[in-house]
């Protein structure tokens, strides 16, 4: 939603309301939303000004259809700090849009409790994931998703903390590879001792 083409805009803004019509026809209640990419070519306050625009567009159909829009950061060089997240969000004054709080992905560069504690009640729905700063460090950027839950730099009793008193109580789904039932019984007990924390 951020590009310098409008054309290009409009295809991004017309599927998130094809999604949000589809998801309510399936039942759900967020579709996820990436809203811009900061680039050389693209400037912050273009990626914030063309993605405003935009959503503004998508959000009459987000209350036509009772289907919240869920904002992600997904290293994509944009919204990089909570306050700033929270300013995005705030600005449309809308209760259909809302944070999809990523934990593993602000490892990276921060703390998740300290990102739920300022996004609040603003938190639609939690990915559960891990990162790894040590690998990160010896093996590339990358390479900190290659860690189980559990296994990573999240601290995962504060994260719960941070989530129980801004009053979160909806989903936490996990974030990562699947597999056979093996795997899937892995990561659910994973899951579980995180939750238990």
């Amino acid at each position: 939603m951020s590009h310098p083409d409008p054309s290009v805009r409009k295809v991004c803004t017309d599927s998130m309301i094809d999604a949000l019509h589809k998801c309510k026809l399936y039942g759900g209640t967020t579709v996820l939303l990436v809203p811009a990419v900061v680039s050389k070519e693209v400037s912050y306050d273009e990626a914030w000004s063309r993605s405003v625009a935009e959503i503004k567009k998508i959000l009459p159909e987000a209350h036509k259809t009772g289907i919240k829009i869920a904002i992600e950061n997904v290293w994509n060089n944009f919204l990089l700090s909570p306050m700033e997240a929270a300013q995005y969000i705030d600005q449309f004054d809308s209760d259909h849009i809302g944070w999809y709080m990523d934990v593993g992905n602000v490892v990276r560069y921060g703390w998740p409790e300290q990102w739920i504690k300022t996004l609040g009640s603003r938190i639609l729905k939690v990915d559960v994931k891990e990162y790894s700063r040590k690998k990160q460090q010896e093996e590339g950027i990358w390479k900190g998703f290659d860690v189980e839950i559990g296994d990573g730099d999240c601290d995962w009793a504060q994260v719960n903390k941070a989530l129980r008193e801004v009053g979160y109580s909806g989903w936490g789904s996990a974030e990562v590879p699947g597999g056979n039932r093996v795997r899937l019984k892995d990561i659910a007990e994973r899951m579980d001792r995180i939750y238990a924390l």
